[in-house]
């Protein structure tokens, strides 16, 4: 069988971590494009070269053109720019949505069957505008943030209970960003719920609860706290991990179940949006929508998030886009 062509647009942090791990796990052939001149040949390079040490035998190449993607079977995109100082929410949009548009463009030119991953900020108007530009069926275009929160938020429970995160289920839907619902009903250890063994640990239910409201703000904050840390830029090993879990869960047709930013025909009550839900992830893209049962203080959090899916979109639209 003919390995799959893997095409990733845009070649920093995370996009040079997706060419290791893509390389490291055989996943398939990888073209790394960037507009830097060089830049992705010289990653590329340096990976290849960790070939025989690593035991890993696909094809590495960089790329300043894009016609070098062409016939990928998957494209993760992450291209795009971070807020910086004195750039307001609206010229970050512009920029991003910008450089989005060219994207899209070429990988409908030179990938036209591909399945797309969206990776790039803000990631629900991003993938929004991907879709618009490429007309792709909706099952073939995805964004992450929902794998990438979940972790986060497992790896904070795991923490406070002293536990191996391995043993921990935690989910987050909704929008990439403030907004975002951790669904503390259903987080659990095997099946134990979380709430539970916090009551159990500190004998006081209130205590407990006040617990669990600081693991979801500092998951909600989690990106905000990796960029505050590293002063310079901002997460980009756990993007791209999650990402390969969503590109694993593609090419091997495993149909996981993983939150992601998937587009809603009236599930959760929501009709032409893409956001963040559980989802079955295998061969074709985003084969079905796990639906199920918000209780009304969940709804109230996922009808807020959906407002700012919905408000974004519409900044994007006013901007031109």
């Amino acid at each position: 069988m003919p390995r799959k062509k893997i095409a990733l647009i845009g070649g920093g942090q995370i996009g040079g971590v997706l060419v290791q791990l893509i390389a490291q796990k055989q996943l398939g052939d990888v073209v790394l494009y960037d507009i830097v001149p060089d830049m992705p040949q010289g990653k590329t390079l340096d990976i290849a070269e960790a070939a025989r040490v690593d035991l890993f035998d696909v094809n590495i190449k960089g790329t300043n053109d894009y016609k070098d993607i062409s016939g990928a079977d998957i494209v993760i995109i992450t291209a795009g720019l971070p807020r910086k100082p004195g750039m307001s929410r609206d010229d970050l949009l512009t920029t991003n949505a910008q450089i989005m548009k060219t994207v899209a463009e070429n990988v409908k030119q030179y990938a036209p069957n591909s399945i797309a991953i969206i990776i790039s900020n803000p990631l629900d108007a991003m993938v929004t505008l991907f879709q618009k530009i490429t007309g792709f069926p909706s099952s073939r275009v995805v964004g992450q943030a929902g794998v990438l929160d979940s972790s986060r938020f497992a790896t904070f429970i795991a923490w406070e209970l002293g536990v191996s995160v391995k043993d921990i289920n935690a989910l987050v839907l909704g929008g990439h960003g403030d907004t975002m619902v951790p669904i503390v009903r259903y987080a659990n250890v095997n099946g134990i719920p979380v709430m539970e063994l916090l009551e159990k640990k500190y004998n006081d239910a209130a205590k407990a609860k006040e617990v669990m409201t600081a693991l979801v703000e500092r998951t909600k904050g989690a990106g905000g706290e990796v960029v505050k840390l590293l002063k310079t830029g901002s997460a980009f090993y756990s993007p791209a991990s999650s990402a390969i879990a969503m590109t694993e869960a593609i090419i091997y047709d495993e149909k996981r179940v993983l939150p992601v930013c998937a587009y809603l025909n009236g599930e959760f009550g929501v009709k032409g949006y893409f956001v963040g839900v559980p989802a079955v992830l295998g061969a074709s893209g985003v084969e079905k929508i796990v639906e199920f049962a918000l209780n009304e203080e969940e709804q109230k959090l996922m009808d807020n998030s959906v407002n700012a899916v919905k408000a974004l979109v519409a900044d994007m639209e006013r901007l031109g886009f």
